[in-house]
């Protein structure tokens, strides 16, 4: 019991420093990681051993394609392409970025996407001069809400495939419907809740209307070479069930072949520049944090307590799940809690005993996790990369000033994901 609430005690106290910001998540996260080694509450090899390796470099594979497709200008020829579709308009323009957010989100990975479109949408709202607030806002939404489609979209989702046998068409089959559901309705939301408010002159919408998107190419063999590898990576991915190749190992040949044929000799800078390790070092703290919950039987004690509430029928277990996820991870960010959670529901399918059972639990905690993270501006790490480039380019968001709609579109996201998992599981 000692070594237990020494345990939570550390791990406490690294949420409240990932919450407040008080030193930066990864120092946070490797501190703890390493203060549950010192306190003996398990040994260096048990906490090396519980960092997920598949995760961890299925993510820096992902970050060295990303960082070859910026370098073709990709980005931004498409979003100047759709801000001129949309004749130069905000509200069109907003919810072309949101749709374009969400697709490239499911693809891309949530904060990948938000790096790379924001910036954009800073320069589109400078030329109409307009406030790039409420498009910032609505697209960390849609990132988070398109990556909760596929297993590569959200870090919760990596973690959800990595501890468990669904591969990359398992995701797609039951979670991009809710997906595309929730879509819809925040589309039209956006549309309530901002036709009113943006207004640009003519002379500011020609301005935007003269820019020449193909410019924006910057290096067209290499988009081509890009565009193909990607399709291969993904289409391997999507047969990963078949092949039996990890998802690391697809995005880490696919990240090297790009880096190879595009910058093999300027490898120091990418490696400097473009991989977070930032993000990469704070999985592997967490990882051996969340190991120290399992080794002191925490986590069984909560897959106890919830079994008790929902006395093992799964509607209701999974209802609980979906719901108690979303609101945590509207409060804290979301990969922590996932990481910690994935025990809990690995606790529960024993307790429960029938593994046909589980899989709408695992999807109920994917949807809460990745559309819960949509509630706060801490909810996810998607929309603290957004917060923080607006922040830099001088627009302050207020926490009440996201939250007052990130809760709107939450309660609206957690609500279809019940009506969906209700009526097509049970």
């Amino acid at each position: 019991m000692l070594l237990m609430l020494l345990a939570l005690a550390i791990f406490g106290v690294t949420y409240l420093l990932i919450i407040t910001e008080w030193i930066n998540k990864m120092l946070a996260a490797m501190m703890g990681g390493f203060a549950i080694i010192l306190t003996g509450i398990v040994n260096q090899e048990i906490a090396f051993a519980a960092i997920d390796w598949n995760v961890i470099f299925f993510l820096i594979g992902m970050m060295l394609v990303i960082s070859v497709l910026r370098q073709t200008g990709l980005f931004m020829y498409l979003a100047i392409k759709i801000a001129k579709a949309a004749h130069g308009r905000p509200l069109p323009i907003m919810i072309w970025m949101f749709l374009l957010t969400t697709f490239t989100s499911a693809f891309m990975g949530s904060v990948t996407t938000i790096m790379i479109l924001v910036p954009i949408v800073l320069v589109v709202a400078n030329e109409l001069k307009i406030s790039p607030i409420p498009f910032i806002i609505t697209m960390v939404i849609a990132s988070n809400g398109g990556g909760a489609a596929t297993m590569i979209g959200d870090p919760p989702n990596i973690l959800i495939g990595s501890a468990t046998d669904y591969n990359f068409i398992d995701f797609i089959v039951n979670l991009t419907p809710p997906v595309f559901i929730i879509t819809i309705v925040s589309v039209a939301l956006i549309w309530l809740l901002y036709r009113k408010g943006m207004q640009v002159t003519n002379e500011r919408r020609a301005r935007l209307m003269s820019y020449n998107e193909t410019n924006l190419i910057k290096d067209k063999k290499l988009l081509r070479i890009s565009l193909i590898v990607l399709g291969l990576m993904l289409a391997t991915l999507s047969l990963q069930g078949v092949l039996h190749i990890e998802t690391a190992t697809i995005a880490m040949t696919a990240g090297l072949f790009l880096l190879v044929i595009s910058d093999r000799k300027k490898v120091e800078n990418i490696l400097a520049n473009d991989i977070d390790w930032v993000t990469i070092f704070f999985f592997m703290g967490l990882f051996m944090i969340v190991e120290s919950l399992v080794e002191t039987g925490f986590i069984g004690m909560i897959a106890t307590q919830i079994m008790n509430v929902t006395h093992g029928e799964p509607k209701s277990t999974s209802m609980v799940i979906l719901w108690v996820s979303g609101v945590f991870s509207s409060v804290v960010d979301n990969v922590p809690f996932v990481a910690a959670m994935i025990p809990v529901i690995e606790k529960i399918s024993v307790l429960i005993g029938n593994p046909n059972t589980m899989h709408p639990i695992w999807w109920s905690l994917s949807l809460g996790a990745c559309l819960g993270g949509n509630g706060t501006m801490i909810g996810a790490s998607a929309n603290i990369v957004a917060i923080g480039i607006a922040n830099r380019n001088g627009f302050h968001i207020s926490f009440w000033e996201y939250t007052k709609i990130g809760v709107i579109f939450t309660l609206n996201a957690l609500l279809i994901s019940s009506f969906y998992v209700i009526f097509r599981y049970y």
